[in-house]
């Protein structure tokens, strides 16, 4: 029987997320490892850079993605809809966090339900793989419905379940769950990682299954490991101090799993995005867009939706800068500009072959 313990855990997340240092300073995207070469005579206007895209059957003006985090409390509806307004306002897409509370309490559907703010904006919904492997296909779909969303966002998260004191420890069935989801989804599943990363081999496995949207949510931002490390005691604190930067680094997962699944899989980068640069560089790497979480929750914890719009405008600006600075109108173009890449990433590169 539910006993509101998901609701209370989302806003322990939201507290931690929002105070603590959640991103140890161990984790590295090595983003800081790949330098795109500047162009001193770029040959165009800064209007001309394009940045729009077709996701989900819907336009984007911008390759970003506001990443699921929250829902379930009125304080996680309350941070969801002021983002999916921003997402809307500035033609991005925005996803909502998992919706196993939802699932457990139909009350809680208007915690993440944002269509009365967002009512063109690619949303996508939200679920573990975990409780999806325990729940009928119908009630998932159910999930997705109850709320608009364009598509159904399936995470992985077995380091945060582990470290977790109320998490899961079986994850068998995983690959058949996956499969039964894209055959009732078709080209409207994202399957993502939560900040450990996802290797080549799993993200082909995922493709086979008949997967088409990937986020590899690297190493190197919020650390979910480290988040419930800080709500546990004894062993269980200990144990989630040596995992918190457990994963393969963001920019090692977009160029390994890039160069491992066909050029139809729409790949999103997330894991520690923090500037327009960032994105820019996961771009060059491989990704079609990016996906950033704690620095626009953050923005609206201390600002409110002006707080996001003025973020989310300074990623946007930096990401414009970027593709003029190589010489680049289009992301296509970018990944066709040289660029450098050094250090620990190269070793990751080989290493992922």
């Amino acid at each position: 029987m539910h006993d509101e313990t998901t609701a209370k855990r989302k806003d322990a997340h939201l507290d931690l997320c929002a105070t603590e240092e959640v991103a140890p300073v161990e984790n590295a995207t090595l983003l800081g490892d790949v330098r795109l070469v500047h162009c001193a005579m770029p040959e165009l206007s800064f209007g001309q850079v394009q940045l729009g895209l077709s996701w989900f059957g819907k336009q984007l003006k911008a390759p970003i993605l506001i990443t699921g985090m929250t829902g379930g409390t009125e304080r996680a509806g309350q941070v969801n809809r002021e983002l999916a307004q921003v997402a809307e306002e500035f033609g991005v897409a925005f996803g909502v966090g998992s919706q196993r509370a939802m699932a457990e309490r139909a009350e809680l559907t208007s915690t993440f339900a944002v269509r009365s703010v967002a009512p063109t904006a690619v949303l996508i919904g939200n679920l573990g793989l975990v409780q999806a492997t325990r729940m009928p296909i119908d009630q998932i779909r159910k999930l997705t419905e109850a709320i608009g969303a364009d598509a159904l966002a399936l995470h992985l998260n077995p380091g945060q379940e582990l470290n977790q004191p109320e998490g899961d420890r079986d994850f068998e069935g995983g690959y058949r769950t996956v499969t039964a989801l894209a055959k009732a989804y078709g080209d409207r599943l994202l399957v993502k990682e939560t900040g450990c990363g996802l290797s080549p081999e799993v993200a082909r496995r995922l493709v086979d299954c008949g997967v088409t949207s990937l986020d590899v949510s690297g190493l190197g931002g919020t650390s979910w490991v480290r988040v419930e490390q800080l709500r546990s005691t004894g062993v269980a604190r200990e144990v989630g101090a040596q995992f918190a930067s457990w994963g393969i680094p963001t920019a090692a997962a977009i160029a390994s799993v890039r160069k491992s699944v066909p050029t139809h899989v729409t790949l999103v980068a997330s894991g520690g995005m923090r500037t327009g640069l960032d994105v820019a560089k996961a771009l060059a790497l491989g990704a079609d867009l990016a996906g950033l979480a704690l620095p626009l929750f953050r923005a609206q914890q201390q600002g409110g939706v002006a707080g996001v719009r003025t973020a989310l405008e300074t990623v946007m600006t930096g990401l414009r800068q970027a593709l003029a600075l190589t010489g680049s109108r289009t992301v296509a173009e970018l990944r066709r500009q040289p660029r450098v890449v050094t250090g620990e990433l190269k070793d990751w590169l080989q290493a992922l072959g």
